[in-house]
């Protein structure tokens, strides 16, 4: 946390001088953010992929569709970015999915630059 401090004149004393008061407030910093990535495999239908992102990232199909094809000519790609606590939940929740529907896919978070 940065703080930033104002300076205000307070009334002059008798000996001409002025007194200086100070007032901190605190600068906030903006949290880190988490670029979440999905990567690709030989074994999970293309299908699949597209619909984990419909459903767990919010995209339309055509959206969805061409994130899916850059995972695939690419090796992987950037889904979503978010705070660190909705990053790591998307990575749970579409690792579970996957599992739960027998399909190797793996899906990553890491801080963004």
């Amino acid at each position: 946390m940065r703080l930033e401090t104002t300076m205000m004149a307070d009334k002059s004393d008798d000996d001409g001088q002025t007194d200086l008061l100070t007032k901190t407030k605190p600068k906030t910093k903006r949290p880190p953010l988490y670029k979440v990535l999905l990567l690709n495999d030989d074994f999970t239908p293309m299908e699949f992929v597209v619909h984990v992102l419909e459903r767990f990232f919010g995209l339309n199909h055509a959206q969805a569709f061409e994130i899916m094809l850059t995972v695939h000519k690419k090796g992987l790609a950037v889904v979503g970015v978010f705070s660190h606590e909705i990053a790591e939940t998307k990575v749970a929740q579409v690792m579970d999915f996957a599992r739960r529907h027998q399909h190797p896919l793996q899906c990553t978070m890491e801080k963004e630059d």
